[in-house]
């Protein structure tokens, strides 16, 4: 097992033991920083702590480094055909950049081998607790804070060790949303969820509905179009659909360019529309419903394919199911149609099991913490979350300045107290505020931020809190 360095100290094992309030023995590992999650957000958490002078000790529950990216890990969403939707310049790390000769939107292998690639240039996996999960995180005296592990899947003792800080970077992307439908238990085709999804092969031959119009429900229709013996696409609502190249570019880069110009949000809503007319075209032709919203208003989807495929015949849109039955499933028009597969793509909650839910604003229902810049909890300043945003644009970047901004607020404490007081005066201030205009209320848009918008907001934070 790999562990962490602290300033000399080799392992947990050479920490000081104290007891917690009820009693378990706790070794302090002082000044550490705990870090919970491998993923791409965990890793640049750790690198930037380190950076600025903290020993971390970070805990991973599966036996490699990549989160979500890493296929070969349980919890990865990724299947087969899983590229980016966000171009490779807006997602790489700024200061690791990605291969010049790597495509405008890289397969997931080599997101998952840019990762490792990452982690062993930076030297973090000695600070790596691998095959360890979090069981708990409780506050303790001092603004510290408890965090007791187990070896993955409950085998060994459980171990309690007390940090100065904690990150959590455990992904939002591994907890399956699945709907309730009436009846569904008695259908007696497949159904599973997008997560369990990992191949073409699954699809060949079948009558297959897809239920859910996210990007992975556009791309698992797309395949099923090429796979399946028919290809039903059910979705609640209506929703635009871009392409991922305009005028000869990916949309990502078009896009950043009028952001960089400053160009209003009307002014872009009005020129997104022209450019839809123009490539996409009236979706109501192909039997998709007319958006109800404009541009801007709820995550595009990002899908050269679909329109392609429904001008072939090859997907048949439908509105959304209400009622299972034994061999049909019963839309919301009244018609019934008779699939073999239903694969739900109907997305994730964001989940902290390991953590009490009203220490990050949640009354623990609904999977919507309030937090100040989507990573800090009110009254709890020695407390991040790392990548709990959606972005338009790629996420490392975001992740990347998250905890840049947190390694700097955990050094301040020492030499800055009274700045770090007008942070956490901050934090609960503008806790819950949003980074992405006027959005749908859904638990799909709870996270959603501008990149751009976003990172000003990093900024300013990191200016005020800097500031002479």
């Amino acid at each position: 097992m790999t562990t962490s360095t602290d300033h000399g100290r080799s392992d947990l094992e050479s920490s000081s033991l104290a007891l917690t309030r009820d009693g378990r023995s706790v070794s302090d590992r002082g000044d550490t920083v705990c870090v919970i999650g491998a993923g791409a957000s965990g890793l640049t958490a750790i690198k930037n702590l380190t950076e600025h002078g903290f020993g971390v000790d970070c805990y991973e529950r599966e036996t490699g480094v990549g989160g979500a990216w890493n296929w070969r890990h349980d919890r990865s969403p990724v299947y087969a055909s899983t590229h980016l939707i966000s171009s490779r310049p807006f997602t790489q790390f700024p200061d690791f950049p990605m291969p010049d000769d790597w495509p405008d939107y890289p397969h997931h292998s080599q997101l998952l081998s840019y990762l490792e690639r990452y982690a062993e240039h930076f030297d973090l996996r000695r600070h790596v607790w691998f095959g360890t999960e979090v069981v708990r995180v409780e506050p303790a005296d001092g603004d510290r804070w408890d965090v007791t592990t187990r070896s993955t899947g409950g085998y060994g003792p459980e171990r309690t060790s007390q940090y100065a800080a904690v990150v959590i970077a455990n992904g939002h992307n591994w907890s399956p949303k699945l709907p309730d439908y009436e009846g569904l238990a008695e259908f007696r085709g497949e159904a599973m969820h997008a997560s369990s999804y990992q191949d073409p092969a699954q699809l060949r031959g079948k009558r297959v509905l897809v239920v859910g119009a996210g990007n992975t429900g556009c791309d698992i229709a797309v395949e099923a179009a090429q796979q399946a013996s028919r290809c039903w696409h059910a979705t609640r609502r209506s929703y635009w659909y871009a392409p991922k190249y305009v005028l000869g570019r990916p949309v990502d880069q078009v896009n950043d360019v009028l952001l960089a110009l400053r160009v209003p949000r009307r002014v872009r809503q009005w020129l997104y529309h022209l450019t839809l007319r123009l490539t996409v075209g009236d979706l109501t032709r192909f039997g998709l419903a007319r958006p109800d919203h404009r541009m801007l208003e709820t995550h595009p989807i990002v899908n050269s394919q679909l329109v392609h495929y429904l001008g072939h015949g090859r997907i048949t849109p439908v509105p959304d199911p209400v009622r299972f039955h034994p061999h049909s499933v019963e839309l919301a028009d009244g018609r019934r149609i008779d699939p073999e597969l239903v694969v739900f793509a109907t997305g994730y909650l964001p989940r902290f099991d390991f953590l009490d839910p009203k220490i990050l604003g949640d009354d623990g229902t609904v999977g919507r913490p309030v937090l100040w810049l989507n990573a800090f909890a009110p009254n709890h300043p020695t407390l991040a979350v790392a990548g709990l945003v959606q972005p338009d644009s790629g996420m490392f970047p975001l992740s990347h300045w998250q905890t840049v901004l947190f390694a700097r607020l955990l050094r301040s404490r020492v030499t800055r107290p009274g700045r770090v007081a007008g942070f956490a005066a901050a934090v609960v201030a503008r806790a819950g505020e949003r980074y992405a205009g006027p959005v749908r209320d859904s638990s799909r848009h709870w996270f959603e931020v501008g990149h751009v918008d976003y990172l000003r907001a990093l900024q300013r934070a990191l200016h005020d809190l800097e500031a002479k």
